[in-house]
């Protein structure tokens, strides 16, 4: 387990930004173990920060957006990059504009500013984002498949009908020795024939031949490349930007074709899903600690999936129950209103993790609707919970429930029910 790093002492960049045009003042500033990577306004009243994170993220065009309105931050991704291409976990990034500086259209001066802060060692864990198993999206002309690896690798294709374009594929293993040398460079880009439709919409107000690689139909315009395939390579700084909104390191082998801000954003909130969907697999200490109930009325072993609104949870039916001595003796049938038992208890384990302090607080049923019993349950079969949390009004939710044995529907059921005071 590696320890989280921030930088020593201050550093500054100062610049024009390039969608809002607007100058900035950026500095990069220590934080303390665990507190991410954070963005401050200095400008505005109250200096507001903003965790840069997937779920702050909008899903804006041409750029990366961290919040809405007076307060965004926007075009976060170079400065992103550097951070988290630089290993750096923790770090304070304060700016006096809405906008970092674009400076030479790379990441290559923030990295430049981190290494003379002095990137150190301070304590605390690394958190890092694993899959467990391989993911495919695709958002319009994006497409993303990622499989699980011990570290970050990225496989990345571009296809511009531009002859000095093209088809450009590289692939990276992402440390911050490769960053710095391979990525770091790699200057944004753009096409002279898009100038105006842009600047209508009020972006690239800050761009010029001098922070933009721009190219018209001969080639580039009062420029040159720093590799042939620098399109790919910026392509590829900027998916590390936008991956360290997750908020932690991540672990992953992605093959991203065309990818996008808006696409790779999508992706980094699936992963987090995904993992979110698999840390929050509870046995049955952890049930025990939630529901009240006890043998021989605890119809809960596992909680499989757990989400903010849905819920997977499983019961073992074995012959061994004690209710199989007196219901249909000599033909063992797990009791109905036993199988809608489970599945509410598997509903109260959801809206439990819905309030603060479930401890002092205990889950009520109110009404059961639209009850329905498909196929009988017998001793061997394993019975799976599905439930979703249709609405929520103050201390009341609504909850729809299926029950399956094998995939098939064996009980479905509505319930409604209430937080009350223990």
């Amino acid at each position: 387990m590696s320890a989280r790093r921030t930088i020593a002492r201050a550093a500054t960049v100062s610049g024009v930004g390039l969608h809002l045009g607007r100058p900035c003042r950026l500095s990069f500033e220590p934080a303390p173990p665990g507190r991410g990577i954070v963005f401050r306004r200095a400008d505005l009243p109250g200096s507001p920060d903003t965790l840069a994170h997937a779920s702050v993220a909008e899903l804006a065009e041409r750029r990366t957006q961290l919040g809405t309105g007076e307060t965004a931050f926007h075009t976060v991704e170079h400065v992103l990059a550097a951070v988290a291409g630089s290993g750096v976990d923790d770090v304070m990034i304060t700016m006096d504009s809405a906008e970092p500086p674009i400076l030479d259209g790379s990441s290559r001066p923030f990295v430049a500013a981190l290494h003379a802060a002095g990137v150190v060692e301070h304590g605390g864990v690394v958190e890092y984002l694993r899959l467990r198993k391989p993911l495919r999206m695709v958002d319009g002309d994006s497409t993303y498949e990622a499989q699980p690896a011990d570290a970050l690798e990225l496989d990345v294709r571009i296809d511009f009908p531009h002859p000095m374009v093209g088809v450009q594929r590289g692939s990276w293993k992402i440390t911050p020795e490769t960053f710095a040398h391979e990525l770091a460079g790699a200057r944004t880009f753009g096409f002279m024939r898009e100038v105006e439709a842009l600047r209508t919409k009020g972006l690239i107000q800050g761009a010029t031949t001098a922070n933009v690689v721009a190219l018209d139909d001969q080639g580039v315009v009062d420029n040159s490349l720093r590799w042939p395939d620098e399109f790919v390579r910026h392509k590829a700084m900027d998916f590390v930007g936008d991956l360290a909104l997750a908020g932690k390191r991540v672990l992953a082998r992605i093959t991203a074709t065309r990818p996008s801000h808006r696409g790779t954003v999508l992706l980094v909130r699936e992963m987090l899903a995904q993992s979110r969907r698999e840390a929050q697999v509870l046995g049955i200490e952890e049930i025990m600690k939630v529901l009240p109930h006890r043998y021989p009325f605890l119809l809960v072993d596992r909680v499989l999936e757990l989400e903010e609104k849905r819920i997977v949870g499983v019961k073992n039916v074995t012959i061994n129950e004690p209710f199989f001595q007196g219901h249909f003796p000599g033909h063992p049938i797990m009791p109905g209103v036993l199988i809608v038992e489970a599945m509410a208890q598997v509903g109260g384990m959801l809206l439990m993790g819905t309030v603060e302090d479930p401890d002092t607080k205990v889950v009520y049923f109110m009404s059961l609707d639209n009850v329905k019993f498909r196929k009988p349950v017998r001793p061997g079969d394993q019975l799976r919970f599905e439930l979703e949390m249709m609405q929520v009004r103050g201390k009341i939710c609504r909850m729809k429930g299926l029950a399956k044995v094998d995939g098939d529907v064996v009980c479905e059921a509505e319930f409604a029910a209430m937080v009350r005071d223990r």
